[in-house]
């Protein structure tokens, strides 16, 4: 169950507190009998897949979505809203979380104290190349290319929308930074002296890897949030309280 991406997780919780909530529902109907039977039904569902989601240990803003699904949906349902809208609301989401399911990487989005803290673990006067795997809105090699003028600046995102909405802000900005629409698995990271990644603990271990065989020596790869547990970071910055608000850097 561990080693399935979190999306499958997700669909297997909720499959089973289904079927638990169906059998637990007769036995609640006594001291529940003031509630709707539906509406006592999907709490009774959602407590459940949140307590499952916390048992198997998946990131912290899951068992909250897991309360809110099936009352989320009988609320859509009681809203009769036009077909369109779900369509719609669908189509986004395959746009922006695009190859989540297979790469068990959401869409993340860093803040400025995080590009600051990136901004000085890099050389102020040697040329170099630093790319962000998994870019989503390109807001860290667009904060890093107007002050890093002997920098060449990249950016590879693999879902739809993030990549589209990075290269139009590129753009409109009139950035030099290149965004390019591939999955970091498939670039050679010898081509950079800076990698940059916030993706996810699940990809750590094979992206670690990947650095290690491919990256040259003296490179830095820094990450943020989520640490490597093979080898000590040489950086390690505190953007907040907080393991989520921590950068880690390594000199290959």
């Amino acid at each position: 169950m561990m080693r399935l991406p979190v999306s499958l997780q997700s669909l297997v919780i909720q499959c089973l507190a289904l079927l638990l909530a169906a059998w637990l529902t007769p036995l609640l109907q006594i001291p529940f009998s003031y509630l709707p039977a539906l509406w006592q039904f999907a709490l009774v569902q959602g407590a459940i897949a949140a307590g499952l989601s916390f048992l198997w240990r998946q990131p912290a803003w899951w068992p909250p979505l897991h309360v809110g699904f099936l009352p989320a949906i009988l609320l859509a349902q009681q809203a009769s809203l036009p077909a369109w809208i779900y369509l719609t609301a669908f189509l986004l989401l395959v746009l922006f979380y695009w190859s989540s399911f297979r790469t068990r990487v959401p869409l993340y989005l860093s803040d400025r104290k995080a590009w600051h803290a990136v901004a000085s673990l890099l050389p102020e006067t040697q040329a170099f190349r630093f790319i962000d795997l998994g870019s989503g809105l390109g807001g860290v090699p667009l904060y890093l290319a107007p002050r890093f003028l002997q920098g060449r600046f990249y950016g590879t995102e693999t879902a739809p929308a993030p990549w589209l909405i990075s290269r139009l802000r590129a753009g409109f900005k009139r950035s030099r930074v290149q965004f390019m629409r591939r999955d970091y698995a498939t670039l050679d990271l010898a081509d950079f002296d800076v990698v940059f990644a916030f993706l996810s603990p699940a990809v750590m271990p094979a992206l670690w890897q990947q650095a290690q065989a491919q990256m040259r020596s003296g490179s830095l790869f820094i990450s943020l949030s989520f640490a490597v547990e093979a080898r000590q970071p040489e950086h390690v910055l505190t953007l907040a309280e907080g393991a989520r608000h921590t950068l880690y850097a390594w000199r290959m």
